[in-house]
């Protein structure tokens, strides 16, 4: 543990001014949508975009594809919350049926399987295991976050708690710091969606 906690501050000194730039875009992207304010999706962008180019220096594969994908479906998350349908002047927060639970499931499974195989056989992947897994975690999430499904919030959780060793070790101290906050404040975004939630029955 010692070490583990030499080497973040040591990687923090040596922390670059975008990966700064990058975890406070993250913060606030975070905070917003945990409020259910569509500034979480515009500052979401800026944050995903700066990853692509800093998981591609890690040589964090799954990672920077993941950015990819979450750019694609922030600029989705962002039309689907600002267009909810007619006679709706906002998307309501809703819970996952069994059929849907099941589906998300299943497709995080298999995106795991498919990430690992394919990272597997990459030799400059510095950790293909829990790349794939926090990949294929982080993608069912922001599916869910695009139609303000309350699991999304069960998943961001369980794909932080992986992340912040993942990233801390691959020399991105302070986006392993990042990961630490996401993870609180993804424990706070459950009580608070799950209130909202309450307050529409």
């Amino acid at each position: 543990m010692e070490n583990f906690w030499n080497l973040l501050i040591s990687n923090i000194q040596h922390t670059s001014p975008l990966e700064f730039f990058a975890v406070g875009f993250g913060l606030l992207s975070v905070f917003f949508i945990m409020k259910e304010n569509i500034w979480g999706y515009p500052t979401g962008l800026v944050n995903v975009g700066l990853y692509v180019y800093l998981c591609f220096k890690a040589r964090l594969f799954a990672n920077m594809g993941i950015n990819v994908f979450y750019f694609i479906v922030s600029i989705y998350g962002w039309y689907n919350w600002t267009h909810p349908g007619q006679n709706q002047t906002h998307l309501e927060i809703k819970r996952l049926n069994k059929k849907e639970i099941w589906l998300a499931l299943a497709s995080f499974t298999l995106l795991f399987l498919l990430i690992w195989l394919l990272l597997s056989h990459v030799p400059e992947s510095s950790s293909p295991f829990f790349d794939a897994l926090t990949t294929a975690i982080f993608i069912v999430a922001m599916v869910l976050q695009a139609y303000k499904r309350l699991e999304t919030w069960i998943f961001w959780i369980a794909g932080d708690v992986i992340a912040i060793p993942l990233f801390a070790s691959s020399g991105l101290a302070f986006t392993g710091l990042q990961y630490l906050a996401f993870f609180l404040m993804a424990i706070s975004g459950f009580f608070s969606w799950k209130k909202s939630l309450a307050s529409h029955v």
